[in-house]
């Protein structure tokens, strides 16, 4: 949605809460009930903050996330999974769904590929070239979520074939092999690296300097909870939000 829409709906539902069935009932204005997010897996450390900020706001909501591969939160939200937010890692995702949304998906964040390794790098991995040598273990996303599709892109235009010993549903699946020491590296995004500290080191790739995933989020027509799910979109979008999410390493569209 974008901004002026959403905001537009905020004043529009304003004095609206929730009933005992989660439903959007009159009130004083105080945002109540409960609020779902669908995210990005890569999304769950700025999500999860921004979300505590808003329950600070509004004592009386109570913000639930789910984080996954955005591929199958698209799918949950097409089966009519009952969220009233989603946010994805690439607008391919959104744009199956958008025909869902109470407005036009907005990005708000970008994002990049960087190589992950355990802390020491025991493997001695120095680049891209190495993601592609049978003789280390080495974890990639699978193809159909959005950090694998950003990795099959890098691979070509480097004319690269990886050698993944694993392919995971979501990126934070792949850094966990790599804080595990289960793999010597991982093409994850830079915000993941960021958010493992001292767990992880990160590897530049120039390869993936051209290859951007852009995050989008959209209100659902069918939210549960519209006044809720505009106010957490707005703060994502407000000057603060921003500020979180590049403290978390995201670019800014």
């Amino acid at each position: 949605m974008r901004r002026s829409a959403a905001g537009a709906l905020l004043l529009a539902l304003a004095g609206c809460g929730v009933d005992d069935g989660g439903r959007s009932i009159e009130t004083d204005g105080e945002l109540g009930g409960t609020l779902t997010v669908f995210a990005a897996a890569s999304l769950t450390d700025v999500f999860t903050d921004l979300g505590d900020q808003l329950e600070a706001d509004h004592p009386g909501l109570d913000v639930q996330f789910t984080f996954a591969g955005s591929s199958a939160l698209a799918t949950q939200v097409a089966q009519g999974a009952p969220a009233d937010v989603l946010a994805s890692a690439d607008e391919e995702q959104l744009a199956a769904v958008a025909d869902l949304g109470a407005g036009a998906p907005a990005v708000f964040a970008e994002n990049t590929l960087v190589i992950a390794v355990p802390a020491g790098n025991p493997a001695d991995v120095t680049g891209l070239a190495d993601l592609a040598d049978p003789g280390r273990t080495i974890a990639l996303c699978a193809a159909e979520v959005p950090c694998g599709a950003a990795a099959a892109r890098v691979f070509d235009a480097a004319g690269l074939t990886p050698a993944p010993d694993t392919l995971e549903q979501d990126v934070r699946a792949a850094l966990t092999k790599v804080q595990l020491g289960e793999v010597d590296a991982a093409l994850v995004y830079a915000t993941d690296v960021a958010a493992a500290g001292s767990t992880v080191e990160g590897i530049e790739v120039p390869e993936a300097a051209d290859v951007v995933n852009r995050y989008p989020l959209m209100v659902l027509e069918a939210a549960p909870n519209p006044p809720a799910a505009a106010a957490f979109a707005d703060l994502v979008r407000s000057d603060a939000g921003r500020q979180a999410l590049a403290a978390a390493g995201f670019r800014l569209p």
